[in-house]
């Protein structure tokens, strides 16, 4: 739908040019606003409708479906092999999920399966969801790390120049 052929008209009503006429001569549509928003809204397809409809030997049910899929997956497929047969590949596994963990270190680069100190494999205990809980045990952490920071003198002491050497003078 172009939405250089749409007009709203005076009387709040919207008008579409049409690209060509059609037979009888009709060159604009005149819809109520809802109307054409119901025509739009017919036009979306069902949530998990496949759009995409094969014909020939890539249709649900053609036997020879097996035989051009990398799957090996159709009507065609045979379940029992005689000697002279070669071995059925391996089928494509299904779709499996990636873990939150798997995903943080795809999208932000974070690491959080390996340890910083020794490189070696950590475990993941347990996963806190609630907000209350998560508030409580940062502000514990926030003031752990408040008390260590104040607790520790400031050091390295406060850097200084090299003795002069006369010697290079």
């Amino acid at each position: 739908m172009a939405t250089e052929r749409l007009a709203l008209t005076a009387s709040g009503q919207v008008r579409y040019t049409l690209k060509t006429p059609y037979r009888d001569g009709t060159t604009h549509i005149v819809l109520e606003p809802l109307d054409l928003m119901a025509r739009l809204a017919a036009l979306v397809p069902p949530p998990r409708m496949h759009l995409t409809r094969y014909h020939g030997v890539f249709a649900p049910h053609s036997r020879l479906r097996a035989q051009v899929t990398p799957a090996h997956r159709g009507v065609g497929a045979s379940k029992a092999l005689s000697l002279w047969d070669e071995p059925p590949q391996p089928a494509t596994p299904p779709h499996v999920a990636m873990n939150w963990a798997r995903r943080l270190r795809r999208m932000f680069g974070i690491e959080i399966q390996g340890c910083m100190r020794c490189g070696g494999k950590l475990r993941i205990l347990a996963s806190i969801e609630e907000p209350a809980l998560i508030a409580r045990i940062l502000s514990h952490l926030e003031r752990a790390a408040l008390a260590l920071y104040q607790a520790q003198p400031e050091w390295p002491p406060e850097a200084r120049a090299p003795p002069l050497q006369l010697s290079l003078i």
